[in-house]
């Protein structure tokens, strides 16, 4: 019998993320032979379909696996919430070590308990930083009455109403257009992103935030992955190991990549001083203590420990 496995993303062929994924789907179908068979689309936004559409897709089970940004769970999976906090993982290597750990196990048991996901792997998506079309942005005065695209979380929605702007959410597919017929003045995104989506045709302006590490999950439909037999499940499992590692590689080269780039062609890149940082995270202050807040208590002492 062969197993099918039907996997989408939303992004091009330059993409970290579609990178990892063809990475995985090679290693699987070199260890699985003729037992397998795996289906990609890498973009279904090429037919004009919301990058947003992966989350159902895979939860009906139309799909077997996609990534998608944590942020776009928070509603039905408060412990994700952990990520839409604002000024909480600055440092890659931190982030990864402590995804690892116990706090990365929580996480994926929280998905299970609420969702019909099993979680695969933590994706990195990024640290993210705010571009825009009308000035440099030093400090939160600076974004006073700007309109920004951002995702649909409400911890992200609370933090940039915190710093004086209007936030809006515009699903990825559409970005672009809504950036360029100015519908919004500002975004956010990782360097890779802006760079990806050639945003700083529109946004002269970058500023190294970090508000966020994006987080990507790679989700499958739990269901799928139960039906498959055990030597699949066991190949899958070693293909995301290794996909997962370079992924986060990919990300951090891509960043570096990125800013050279964005550099070459005139970007006004501002980089935050540890006061310009620290005045950010004032202004975000209330909503920080209210992210604690929602969290639940198991997630929090993870977040807090020094072990993750």
């Amino acid at each position: 019998m062969i197993s099918r496995i039907r996997i989408a993303g939303y992004q091009g062929e330059r993409s970290v993320h579609t990178r990892a994924m063809r990475g995985m789907i090679e290693a699987v179908s070199n260890a699985a032979g003729r037992h397998v068979s795996v289906e990609f689309e890498s973009d279904i936004t090429e037919r004009a379909r919301k990058a947003a559409d992966l989350l159902d897709l895979v939860q009906s089970g139309d799909l077997d696996i996609c990534y998608f940004s944590s942020s776009y769970l928070t509603d039905r999976v408060p412990a994700l919430g952990i990520f839409d906090i604002p000024f909480q993982f600055a440092d890659r290597r931190q982030t990864l070590l402590r995804l690892e750990g116990r706090l990365g196990v929580l996480l994926q048991q929280e998905v299970a308990e609420q969702t019909g996901y099993q979680l695969l792997a933590f994706w990195d998506n990024g640290l993210r930083n705010i571009s825009n079309a009308k000035r440099p942005i030093r400090s939160p005065e600076d974004c006073a009455g700007i309109r920004i695209r951002t995702l649909p979380s409400v911890g992200y929605h609370d933090t940039f109403r915190a710093l004086g702007m209007e936030p809006v959410t515009i699903d990825v597919g559409e970005m672009v257009a809504a950036i360029a017929g100015g519908a919004v003045d500002a975004q956010e995104n990782p360097l890779s992103n802006i760079e990806l989506f050639g945003l700083q045709r529109y946004h002269p302006f970058v500023t190294m935030t970090g508000h966020f590490h994006g987080i990507a999950l790679l989700l499958c439909n739990a269901k799928s992955l139960a039906s498959w037999p055990e030597e699949v499940r066991i190949i899958l499992s070693a293909a995301v190991a290794d996909s997962t590692v370079a992924q986060w590689q990919f990300a951090s080269d891509e960043e570096a990549a990125s800013m050279s780039a964005l550099l070459s062609q005139g970007t006004g890149i501002v980089d935050l001083d540890d006061a310009g940082r620290a005045a950010f995270k004032r202004a975000t202050a209330a909503v920080i203590e209210r992210g604690y807040a929602n969290l639940p208590d198991a997630v929090l002492r993870a977040l807090t420990s020094r072990s993750g």
